[in-house]
Order: structure tokens, then C-alpha cells, then sequence
């Protein structure tokens, strides 16, 4: 598996991350086998939040990594916190400090490798998250810091105060979900794609060397489907999928990894699939290097234009 440097940090990563978002459905001894298969595939960057399966998720990652045999050196941990289900986002000293020691008791390990901020906190005061990163740098808590679904100025308000470099920006990527490219390709275009959402966020992580983390990267719209297979809503990008698919022996779903990984910003992929085949399935998608002509080909059965 091939590894990037994460952010600015010294840390070498997997180019695929195995997303536990769902793995509370998982029966135990699937689950152990399906942490050893990725951990043995090179996938050893593991995506939680406190709020996946209400941190069941975390819980049950804990007790079936105990039966794989790997130790905790072996494997690199990152969570997210911030969310309150249904009331507010909560950014606040106590509650980010209140949520790493519910997150590591979970997890049951003494320190995580990569703490993340889930949802941009519209009554943030930036002074106290850096009091929480300093407090939880200095135990020993977390070693990494980062942010999701922010943008650029959201960061730069965090950075200002921060003394931590903010290492990732975990954001919506698929082929058809693709604003942050589309909005850049058709600059100063009266356009639906022009539209700019997220403040050019991907040229800003670019320049200051901030590892995008895709999540969805197999879904359309927000959670509204996939659409590797759904030949109704996304004929002409299936038929690019398969074309490709079959030029390069793999599966449909490896290709839509390939393109992701194509893209030069050095982006991670979370892939939250507990099929163990169809993760193998996206290892293979990241052994391939698409050609410029077959990216834009993906890219443009998607729907989206080159002005």
C-alpha cells in the first residue's frame, strides 16, 4: 500500500483509511477478521468519531482489535469529536478535553495518533480549542490535530491561535460530487458548477500542505445513494467505470478509488465499506495510475463540464 506524508508532520500514512463509521453492525468475528485483513493489506489508519453507532463503534473496534494480535503500536488511531447528535456543535475546552477522555476509554488505548474536529462550531472561541490541544498535547492524549467539513477561513481563525499544525480537512469527494474541482474548472462561468461552496478549500489545503481525507467517496448528493451501480441516475459514468474497469482487470469500485488518488493533492481516501472483498477491491483501485485523458473522461460522465 502506497503511504503521504500527512500534513506537515513526520507521520506516513496509508493512501486508503478504513472508515468505522458502520462497524457496530458488524458480528464479532467478522469484525476481527476484517481489522486483521486491512492491518495485513497495509490499511492500518483507522477513522473513528465519537458519534459513529453513539461510540459503540469505538467500543467494539477495541474489543476486536484485542483478538487480532496486532499491538497498538502497529496501527495508527484518529477520531473526531464536536458533535452533539441533534442539539449543537460543541467546541468548548471542557467539552473537546471531556470527549478525548471518552474517546480513549472507548478505544481503550492510552493516547490517540490524530484527533479531528467534526463540524465547524459557529459560536467557536478559538482561544479554548487551543487551550484543549495544548493541555491534550502536553498529557500525552493526542499526538496529531485536525479539522473536517472547515473552510479555509474557518481554519485560518483556528490557526491564529493554535499552536499546533492543523494536519487534515476531512471533505465530501466522489466523482460526482466533486464541487471543490468543478468550482475551480469553470471560474467566472455563469454555471451551476461555478458555484464556489467551500472557498476554494482545495487549492487552500494544497498550499499549505493539509491532507484532504474524502469521505463518501462512493456516494452521490449527501448520503443519497452510490453511485457505483446505479445505472438509472449515472448511465454514462457506469459505462466510463466499466470501460476502464475492464481495460485495467479490476472492479467498477477500484476505478472510482483510482480517481480520487489520481487527483495531485495527495488525497487520503476513507473507505467505511466492512465488506472485506470490496476493500480489496479498493486496494486494487489504488495500485492504479489513471492517465489526464481517462481522469477527465470519468470526470466529465459525471456531469460536469469543461467550459
Amino acid at each position: 500500500m502506497k503511504k503521504i506524508r500527512l500534513g506537515t508532520s513526520d507521520l506516513f500514512v496509508p493512501k486508503i483509511a478504513v472508515g468505522c463509521m458502520r462497524i457496530n453492525d458488524m458480528e464479532s468475528e467478522k469484525l476481527v477478521s476484517h481489522i486483521s485483513t486491512c492491518i495485513e493489506n497495509g490499511l492500518n489508519f483507522f477513522d473513528h468519531a465519537d458519534i459513529y453507532g453513539g461510540g459503540e463503534c469505538e467500543t467494539v473496534f477495541a474489543k476486536a482489535f484485542q483478538q487480532t494480535g496486532f499491538q497498538r503500536e502497529d496501527v495508527i488511531l484518529q477520531s473526531k469529536c464536536g458533535i452533539v447528535p441533534g442539539v449543537m456543535y460543541d467546541f468548548s475546552k471542557e467539552y473537546i478535553v471531556k470527549s478525548v477522555d471518552g474517546i480513549l476509554k472507548r478505544l481503550d488505548t492510552d493516547y490517540l495518533d490524530v484527533l479531528v474536529l467534526h463540524r465547524p462550531d459557529a459560536l467557536v472561541e478559538p482561544e479554548e480549542v487551543a487551550e484543549a490541544f495544548d493541555q491534550l498535547e502536553q498529557s500525552g492524549k493526542v499526538k496529531y490535530f485536525g479539522v473536517s467539513n472547515h473552510r479555509p477561513m474557518q481554519v485560518e481563525l483556528l490557526k491564529k491561535y493554535v499552536k499546533q499544525d492543523l494536519l487534515v480537512n476531512q471533505l465530501q469527494l466522489s466523482i460526482p460530487f466533486s464541487n471543490m474541482i468543478a468550482s475551480g474548472m469553470e471560474c467566472n462561468m455563469l454555471t451551476d458548477g461555478a458555484l464556489d461552496r467551500d472557498d476554494s478549500v482545495l487549492d487552500y489545503c494544497r498550499l499549505h500542505d493539509m491532507t484532504i481525507q474524502a469521505w463518501s467517496p462512493f456516494q452521490y448528493g449527501f448520503f443519497e445513494g452510490v453511485f457505483v451501480g446505479n445505472e438509472e441516475k449515472f448511465p454514462e459514468l457506469n459505462q466510463k467505470l466499466e470501460e476502464f474497469a475492464k481495460k485495467y482487470e479490476v472492479t467498477p469500485t477500484a476505478i472510482a478509488t483510482a480517481w480520487i488518488l489520481r487527483h495531485p493533492a495527495s488525497i487520503q481516501m476513507i473507505a467505511g465499506t466492512t465488506n472485506t472483498k470490496r476493500m480489496k477491491e479498493i486496494i486494487s483501485g489504488s495500485e492504479i495510475a489513471l492517465t489526464r485523458q481517462e481522469w477527465y473522461e470519468l470526470y466529465l460522465s459525471a456531469g460536469h463540464i469543461l467550459p
